[in-house]
């Protein structure tokens, strides 16, 4: 049997499969934050400890007792800093904290953009990379930093916590914004700027590779047995990709959750300023494109809480299933823009209001805005030689028939709904199988394991083509009228 763990931000969650792949169960626990002053925190240790006694009660509930293989995936930017002990100097800082705004400045100053995305792959010095929250430690919690022996993401330390091991998966290592991507190092003039050495970090490894078994307290806790593998994995949104079989060059796994992100395999070796967020993928040697637009889900749940009272998403698509198309234009950038943009001065905006129009057909122009915006990153992506073939869409919006068609007609590319919604547990999960020999290739683990409900053709139109066109214009408008004082 095997267990696939998705250390989460809102819930831990944990996944057990039999041998045929079946599941045989699924748990999940809340994480408990701690917010002060601004802050964003947790226990590090209460946060696997709530994973030991997890799996040990789906242990006991199952009447398992051996387990082959264990594999990880999750978040990936919280920090976790131990000292020469093994233990936590102090809370966890949340990836979703901000308090190194100012670190965030320095390091900007110090590096240019083309500097950072040619070695990190990333586009901008953002306050949730762990490199600008070790320089706000340096300043303003010395005695922690001074004493500081190992600096931890999440996931290795839970690996850590597991197994006695400290090791950094690579594709993990891509958002702590000190790792050469392309080199598969510790970027070193980044290690200077914050002042740590690479003696306080962990040493690097493969995604998806063994890191040792379960210790034997850890194992007796869990009820299972001291021989189970812990395998280090990846990036849950990698997990995702694998969850839904895209694991070649072409698809795209789109999660359009609160922020819609999109996940491409890349094909060869990348351009390395490409103006897309690139990570070093979850097999060796290989980089996944990551886009991420914060206006997803987030603008359709913002309109349907303001604006439309008690009305909820299924009687949403109801209405709009029995509507056609109008030409009411919506910016969803209320949080502004990254990909493609990059733009935080960016508003949302409706556009052709008229005294017809109802909030139905409102809450159709924000799935449509959300829709162009994915247009916007395909043929970006399509301009830098990465050319997708097909969608595979996950999270929420993927329970709208309605937007799910939207998305095929606006792309042109076909929409697929995986059978299995917990897509990043199942393939971390598919990851343990393969590293068991249950599997000899995760190619042959996704023709067992993956299958697809639904599939939304797209219907081209030049009536669809021309709503893009005017979508594009009326950003730049925007953009004009933002520059006006």
């Amino acid at each position: 049997m095997y267990i696939g763990i998705d250390l989460g931000s809102t819930n831990i969650k944990a996944a057990l499969y039999d041998e045929n792949m079946t599941l045989v169960d699924r748990q999940s626990r809340p994480v408990q934050y701690i917010r002060e002053n601004g802050f964003v925190e947790f226990d590090a240790e209460v946060y696997c400890r709530e994973l030991t006694q997890l799996l040990g009660q789906m242990a006991a509930n199952n009447r398992v007792t051996h387990i082959r293989e264990i594999a990880l995936t999750g978040q990936a930017e919280s920090l976790v800093v131990i000292g020469k002990d093994g233990k936590p100097l102090m809370n966890a800082i949340s990836w979703m904290d901000e308090r190194s705004v100012e670190e965030c400045k320095i390091l900007a100053d110090r590096f240019d953009a083309k500097t950072c995305e040619a070695v990190t792959g990333q586009m901008a010095v953002l306050p949730t990379w762990p490199a600008t929250k070790i320089l706000w430690l340096k300043k303003h919690r010395p005695e922690v930093y001074e004493n500081a022996a190992t600096y931890l993401l999440l996931k290795d330390y839970v690996v850590y916590y597991l197994t006695g091991q400290k090791l950094a998966d690579m594709s993990i290592a891509t958002f702590s914004f000190y790792f050469d991507i392309y080199n598969k190092t510790y970027w070193q003039e980044m290690l200077r700027a914050i002042g740590i050495s690479e003696s306080q970090l962990p040493a690097l490894q493969e995604p998806c590779s063994t890191a040792g078994c379960l210790l034997p307290d850890i194992a007796q806790a869990m009820r299972l047995n001291a021989d189970a593998k812990v395998n280090i994995g990846t990036l849950d949104h990698f997990a995702g990709m694998i969850g839904t079989g895209n694991i070649l060059p072409g698809g795209i796994t789109l999660s359009t959750g609160t922020v819609m992100a999109m996940a491409t395999m890349c094909d060869g070796t990348p351009d390395k300023n490409t103006g897309i967020a690139m990570h070093y993928g979850f097999l060796p040697d290989t980089h996944v494109m990551l886009p991420v637009a914060e206006s997803g889900g987030v603008s359709l749940e913002w309109f349907r809480r303001t604006c439309m009272g008690q009305t909820g998403y299924e009687e949403m698509n109801r209405v709009l299933a029995d509507r056609g198309g109008n030409q009411l234009l919506f910016l969803p950038y209320l949080v502004g823009t990254n990909a493609p943009e990059f733009d935080p001065n960016a508003n949302g905006v409706f556009w052709g209001l008229r005294q017809e129009h109802d909030i139905f057909d409102m809450a159709r122009a924000v799935m449509e805005g959300v829709s162009f915006v994915l247009r916007k990153n395909c043929d970006h992506m399509a301009a830098a030689g990465m050319a997708p073939n097909a969608i595979i869409a996950t999270g929420g919006g993927a329970k709208s028939p309605i937007w799910c068609q939207l998305q095929a007609d606006i792309t042109g590319l076909p929409v697929r709904i995986p059978a299995e919604k917990e897509a990043a547990c199942l393939g971390i999960t598919m990851v343990a199988a393969v590293s068991d020999g249950r599997f000899a290739t995760l190619e042959e683990a996704v023709k067992h394991c993956v299958s697809f409900s639904q599939t939304y053709a797209p219907t081209s139109s030049e009536e669809t083509e021309k709503k893009y066109r005017r979508f594009c214009a009326l950003y730049e408008a925007a953009l004009q009228i933002g520059k006006l004082s």
